[in-house]
């Protein structure tokens, strides 16, 4: 992981101008209309005196802000005057890449020329910023160094080509981050030249060459750093704060006498759940292993600091790995891809004795050099087999009560098997991880509330006792935005799965050929996408119409750019399309959603979570499908309309919004009250988009 602070022991901090000077920037006719130009919105000027305030007390706020509200700004703003004022960090972690480039390249840039248009905001103006990304993600020059040194105990002919190019890339990089090299790096290479090893050290490396080095030290001075929700947990999950040199008694999350601001806070209880749990492959064991000794190559760490010992100790865990891993997947996993497990002695414990003596192996090894390089890589190696061995005792034995277990099969040939585990309930992780820090903590997202209440939320996040406010959008979605709800598709029923999914195909071909710029078709399933996909791509193709499919060589953030380059593009998405998609104007001027999305009750999380809430007296559906269902459907609503003048359609095809109680509760979230029904004799008459 990465640390930023190296002092713990900090003095009082000075006091905070943030909300007096939130008062002024973000007024009517204050600071940020003059040196910005920017409208005023009464919406964003309440959220920015909140989070000053919250950030002044060192208190928990939870603020839903309606799209177009300007909430970036609203805490960028008094998190940066408050970060610089008392000298703390400012952490802000975000759920996508795209959130995390608007940031960078929009918002903290408005922020800087705010701060250097106003004389009395002149002194936030030099304000620092970073990036936080993991340390695997790292080139380090040190172990590159030593790796081309020790090449041929370490990698076979076709491995050094892939190191020389590595090297190569060394030289011109001005990051040494492995998402800039291109092709990736294959993965056994890439482990041994990455920072993500006690070997990459301020003891060892030369801070003015190793790019990990020189990102720590940026980190170390930045006022505002920012990370994503899922290295955030993971980080949180390792240690926090307490991992980073901070004492048990010193407040903050990551690091000492940190606050944290969390947008997109609708995704935090996904997230925490899948990082405050147990993630073992069978492929990450393989690799492990292969890294010590590599039996097909005869290359490896122990080629050079072991011995045949070592190295027939690596052969024999490998062999028992794939002795396990092969019976979870002839046994447990034959009739489906994720199967939960339930009660202990699934599989005999082949790999603790081969893990255990490797453990053990590495120790006495360690123990007989001096201090140095190599001594750290076998301690280093040492703690990461143990590591493995108690995830896979753990995951045995059901070791955590509270966690849910499972397997599961994956990669492009289902030929990967996971050991899983999550917290049922996530809300007493994250009480002690995040609100119970002593810092500020700010959640910050457009889908919050629940009928109008965050407290559910709030209660499922461990808030209980946070603020809680909401904020409309200020758009004018009566006049930009019209709902169709179509009434007559069949209900995803097993007797009516295929008929259902031919309408289906029917209408997405009908409304997007029907509007001019471009659709976003959301579906909840994979399968269903895969199958409307195969009707219509030929009807696409020979219209000459734009279409692009999640699932292909693109990148979410590459689909989304095509998107807006294309124009008139239909673009069909499952569950990641579903939030943090940000495409203005007429390239997207429809969502298509094609079911609700309800999350099937069969996954081991979800049984779990609602054998939970049964248990303790309640309703699964009210109490967790449903809501979690309502907030995924405004999120995919949210799509539509960015910016004040964008307008368009949302086209509703899923039956149940009209034949189901709750359906009411899906149409009441909608920004625009009225819609209108349509069938496919009435559709030509109803259908109407925008001129």
């Amino acid at each position: 992981m990465i640390g930023i602070r190296e002092d713990s022991g900090a003095a009082p901090a000075p006091v905070s101008h943030a909300p007096a000077l939130a008062a002024n920037i973000f007024a009517e006719g204050g600071w940020l209309q003059g040196g910005l130009r920017l409208e005023h919105r009464p919406q964003q000027e309440a959220m920015a005196r909140a989070v000053a305030a919250a950030m002044k007390a060192d208190a928990p706020l939870l603020f839903e802000a309606g799209t177009g509200v300007g909430k970036s700004l609203a805490y960028l703003v008094p998190g940066l005057i408050h970060a610089v004022d008392t000298g703390r960090q400012l952490i802000v972690s975000t759920h996508t890449i795209s959130l995390q480039e608007q940031l960078e390249t929009s918002d903290l840039p408005k922020c800087r020329r705010l701060f250097q248009a106003t004389p009395e905001l002149e002194r936030y103006a030099a304000f620092k910023s970073a990036v936080l990304v993991g340390k695997s993600n790292y080139l380090c020059t040190t172990r590159l160094a030593h790796a081309l040194v020790d090449r041929s105990s370490l990698f076979a002919d076709a491995d050094y080509d892939e190191l020389q190019r590595i090297a190569g890339w060394a030289e011109a990089t001005d990051t040494g981050l492995r998402h800039d090299l291109r092709p990736p790096p294959r993965a056994e290479v890439w482990d041994a030249v990455n920072a993500d090893s006690s070997s990459c050290s301020r003891k060892h490396c030369d801070p003015e060459k190793c790019f990990y080095q020189r990102a720590r030290a940026r980190m170390r001075s930045a006022n505002l750093v920012i990370v994503n929700h899922a290295l955030l947990f993971a980080l949180i999950s390792a240690g926090g704060a307490q991992a980073n040199g901070a004492t048990t008694d010193t407040r903050g999350v990551l690091f000492a006498d940190d606050f944290l601001v969390l947008d997109e806070a609708h995704t935090v209880p996904e997230v925490a759940t899948a990082n405050f749990g147990l993630a073992l492959s069978s492929y990450g064991v393989e690799r492990a292993l292969k890294f010590l000794f590599n039996p097909r190559t005869k290359r490896g760490l122990f080629r050079k600091l072991g011995g045949p010992e070592a190295q027939q100790l690596v052969v024999d865990a490998l062999e028992a790995a794939k002795q396990f891993f092969d019976f979870l997947a002839a046994t447990l996993l034959a009739p489906r891809a994720i199967v939960r497990v339930r009660a202990e002695g699934v599989a005999e414990p082949l790999l603790d004795g081969p893990l255990g003596a490797l453990h053990r192996l590495l120790a006495k090894l360690a123990d007989k050099l001096e201090d140095g390089r190599d001594r750290d890589e076998l301690l280093e190696q040492r703690q990461r087999i143990k590591a493995l061995q108690a995830g896979v005792n753990e995951w045995l034995t059901l070791g955590d009560k509270g966690h849910v277990y499972w397997a599961e099969r994956g990669g492009r040939k289902q030929t990967i098997v996971s050991l899983r585990s999550a917290p049922i309930d996530v809300a007493p992780e994250l009480r002690k991880h995040l609100f119970g820090c002593g810092t500020s903590v700010v959640c910050a997202s457009a889908t919050l509330a629940m009928g109008g209440r965050i407290e559910p939320f709030a209660a499922r996040i461990g808030a209980d006792d946070a603020r809680a406010e909401v904020v409309e959008s200020p758009f004018d979605f009566e006049r930009h935005m019209r709902v169709f709800v179509a009434g007559d598709v069949p209900l995803p029923t097993p007797g009516e799965a295929k008929l259902a999914l031919d309408v289906l195909a029917d209408y997405v071909g009908f409304c997007t050929q029907a509007v001019r710029g471009g659709s976003l078709v959301l579906f909840t399933s994979y399968t269903d996408m895969r199958a409307v996909a195969a009707t219509l791509e030929p009807v696409f193709r020979a219209a000459g119409r734009p279409f692009l499919m999640q699932g292909a060589e693109l990148s979410r953030t590459e689909l989304a750019n095509q998107m807006r380059d294309r124009g008139d593009a239909v673009l069909f998405g499952t569950d990641s399309f579903w939030t943090g998609v940000d495409v203005p104007g007429d390239a997207l001027a429809q969502v298509i959603i094609t079911r609700l999305p309800f999350d099937p009750p069969t996954h081991p999380i979800t049984e779990a979570k609602c054998e939970h809430i049964r248990e303790a007296g309640g309703n699964p559906f009210n109490d967790l499908t449903l809501p979690d269902a309502l907030i995924k459907f405004r999120q995919g609503v949210g799509r539509l309309i960015r910016t004040q003048t964008d307008r368009g359609l949302v086209t509703l095809l899923d039956s149940r919004l009209l034949q189901k109680s709750y359906g009411k509760l899906f149409l009441a979230c909608l920004p625009q009250p009225e819609f209108a029904v349509m069938t496919r004799e009435t559709r030509t008459k109803k259908f109407h988009p925008f001129a």
